[in-house]
């Protein structure tokens, strides 16, 4: 599977460690450089300097073959805007964004977008942690 990786934070650099071990082919776009230092010494993908809402530099990262796109900035905005993108002007079949509000989660979801809330995920497993 080829996958394109908006954002290489700890999320997004984990992400990309854990598909490249996988086998698949990875492309990690981040407007910073020094994000990159996240990744494993022998990460076997493409890391890229630039902006995921900017379709020069979606194509450079190779969305018009991608399989999956996903979106793990630190903002919500930004994600989504990028998973749109992706989803409707390139048509890539398998598109999720990080959201860090919950309340915008059935907004996205009508958009025809997959998103995940870190916040309710995790909010869920404290609770998890704490009843059990």
């Amino acid at each position: 599977m080829k996958v394109v990786i908006m954002g290489c934070g700890r999320v997004g650099a984990q992400l990309a460690r854990l598909l490249d071990a996988d086998g698949h082919t990875v492309t990690v776009l981040d407007t910073d450089a020094y994000s990159f230092r996240r990744l494993p010494p022998d990460f076997g993908g493409t890391a890229l300097i630039g902006n995921g809402i900017d379709e020069d530099a979606l194509k450079k990262a190779g969305i018009e073959e991608a399989d999956a796109f996903v979106a793990v900035t630190q903002g919500d905005n930004r994600n989504v805007m990028a998973a749109q993108i992706a989803k409707h002007i390139f048509n890539v079949p398998k598109v999720t964004c990080r959201i860090y509000d919950p309340l915008r989660r059935e907004l996205y979801e009508s958009l025809g977008l997959e998103p995940v809330s870190s916040t309710t995920i995790f909010a869920q497993m404290l609770r998890e942690k704490l009843e059990g």
